[in-house]
Parts: structure tokens; C-alpha cells; sequence
């Protein structure tokens, strides 16, 4: 009897490496597998015959994060996506971090990917995403174009789901800058239900400070941003021998903290996901910073990974 051939369930990698970093982007999601600068993993990706645990390295559209009871209302009508984190009643990350993406180009350095999203129930839109990864001097960086290609305006938030680490040192030891000065409260089923300012509580990370024992899940906004209008979160070593940041441009006006302690296994807080967001959780319902993309219009954000805090 005649075996299938074995496949990844990632599907095809693609491997772009140039002045010393390497990364893999993977078929199934268009998302990031690994990342890392002269043999250090910065990026706590998984194997090539895994199945992607934690959501790692994927791409979070038309939405991140989660909406309440999957339910959302917009004019007239009201949409009800399918609860794939059932245990909370949610509907969470999107509609792409499972779906085939299609190589477009591919050079030693750099690799897009596409895919093109169809109107279904819960979501009637219909979008097209493309997804430029590349590598060099500067580290890792990822251009993203969202297109509506439909006949109506289309709600749209986007996010991206890295897990951050310095191999060696422990989640309780990173000393991490996070510059937000508010926090999202969160019930029972990680949906908000208020914000509220970090200055002078355990929550306040503008200025480095180590993570310690802190349990993390939560969406920080009212971001602190830098001359070009982004912002970067870093992470580093005890004794600052070591250390990486995450940037992402004018677009992204949310950061996501995840501490891994839901994980299990090895991955159980052995890194941070960090994870740069156009819009808060539950934003179809709250309409916080939904994007309504009009016809033809198409939405462009840029983040990236390098090493160094």
C-alpha cells in the first residue's frame, strides 16, 4: 500500500536570508515560522512539522483579537462569524491565519505572498491581502497591502502574532519598554470592558522594567510614538547584553502582550508575543479605531523585528 507524501502543516516554506538573519515564511497563514540573526533566534517560531502553536508568527485579518459572542452590527444589518475560540463564546484572529496563501514573488532576500479573501457569512466583503516579507542589514521587515475589492465599504483591523524572546532568558527576567500609557481592563473572557491610565501601577512599562512575575494578556494603547509617528517595543537581557524590538509604523496604534502563560509545555512563558494592532479587541462592536475600508481602497502598514533593545 502506497503512502500520501508527507506534508508540512505549514505547507511550503520559503526561506529569505541576507547579512546574517534568516526567516521562513509559511504557506498556510502567509506568516512568519522563524526569524533569527546569526544562529539567535529572536522569534520563538516552531518546526517545520509542526502544527503552529499560539497562533505563532500569523497574520490576524479582517480583525485581531477577539469579538464578543461573534456578533457585530453594522448599519442595518447584523453578522454572526463563527466562534472559534468556543470556550470564551468568541470569535477570534480573523479569517486568514489558517487559509493557503499563493507565492507572488520570490527573491533570495524577500518573498510575497497573497490571498484573496471571499465574502462569506459573518464577513460579506471581499479583500485581497499581499504580504512582503524581507530580511537584510536592518533585520526582519513586513509590508502589508489590504485591497477592498468589493462593492460596499468593508470593517477591517489588522494585526500580526510574534512571539519575542532571547534565548537563555527567562520570560520573569526580560526587562521590557512598552510605550502606552493606557490598558485595556478585561472580563473573564479577555474582552474589555474599560480602560484605564499605567502610570504608577504594575502595568507602567514606558520605561524599561523587568516583566517579573506579571501575568499578561491585555491590549495597551494610547501609544507614545516616535518622530515618524510608530512606535517600538523592546525587550533585553538583565544586564542589557542582549535584546530585540519590535516596530511598527503610523498605522498601528495598539500594542498586545501576551506573557505565554496559557501555553503549555516547553512554551509555557518561554516568550512574549508582542503583537502590533490597528484597532483594540472587540473593535466591530465598539467601532474603536475600525478601519472602513471604501471600494478600491487599499490600507498599507509596515512592522518589523531587529535585534538589539
Amino acid at each position: 500500500m502506497s503512502t500520501p507524501d508527507h506534508r508540512s502543516p505549514s505547507g511550503a516554506q520559503w526561506t529569505i536570508a541576507a547579512d546574517g538573519h534568516e526567516a521562513v515564511v509559511v504557506e498556510v497563514g502567509g506568516g512568519l515560522r522563524t526569524y533569527r540573526h546569526d544562529g539567535v533566534d529572536y522569534v520563538d517560531g516552531y518546526a517545520e512539522d509542526e502544527l503552529c502553536p499560539g497562533c505563532a508568527g500569523q497574520v490576524l485579518a479582517p480583525w485581531p483579537n477577539r469579538i464578543r459572542d461573534g456578533r457585530y452590527t453594522l448599519g442595518e444589518r447584523t453578522h454572526q462569524l463563527p466562534l472559534t475560540e468556543p470556550e470564551r463564546h468568541v470569535a477570534i484572529h480573523g479569517l486568514v491565519n489558517w487559509v493557503p496563501w499563493r507565492l507572488l514573488e520570490r527573491s533570495p532576500d524577500a518573498v510575497t505572498v497573497g490571498y484573496a479573501l471571499p465574502p462569506q457569512p459573518g464577513y460579506p466583503w471581499e479583500l485581497h491581502l499581499r504580504s512582503r516579507w524581507s530580511v537584510g542589514a536592518d533585520g526582519l521587515r513586513a509590508e502589508h497591502e489590504v485591497r477592498n475589492v468589493s462593492a460596499e465599504p468593508a470593517p477591517f483591523g489588522f494585526s500580526v502574532h510574534p512571539y519575542l524572546q532571547l534565548p537563555g532568558v527567562a520570560v520573569d527576567d526580560l526587562s521590557m519598554r512598552l510605550p502606552a500609557r493606557t490598558r485595556l481592563l478585561v472580563d473573564d473572557r479577555l474582552l474589555p470592558i474599560a480602560a484605564t491610565e499605567v502610570a504608577g501601577t504594575e502595568y507602567d512599562w514606558t520605561s524599561p522594567r523587568r516583566i517579573g512575575d506579571a501575568v499578561l494578556d491585555l491590549a495597551f494603547g494610547d501609544v507614545i510614538r516616535d518622530e515618524d509617528g510608530g512606535s517600538s517595543v523592546s525587550l533585553a537581557a538583565p544586564d542589557g547584553s542582549a535584546g530585540v524590538t519590535i516596530w511598527a509604523d503610523r498605522e498601528f496604534g495598539w500594542w498586545q502582550v501576551f506573557s505565554g502563560d496559557t501555553l503549555t509545555g516547553e512554551r509555557h512563558r518561554r516568550s512574549v508575543a508582542i503583537e502590533p494592532m490597528t484597532c483594540p479587541p472587540d473593535a466591530f462592536r465598539s467601532g474603536r479605531d475600525v478601519i472602513m475600508l471604501k471600494p478600491g481602497e487599499t490600507w498599507r502598514g509596515v512592522w518589523g523585528v531587529r535585534p538589539g533593545a
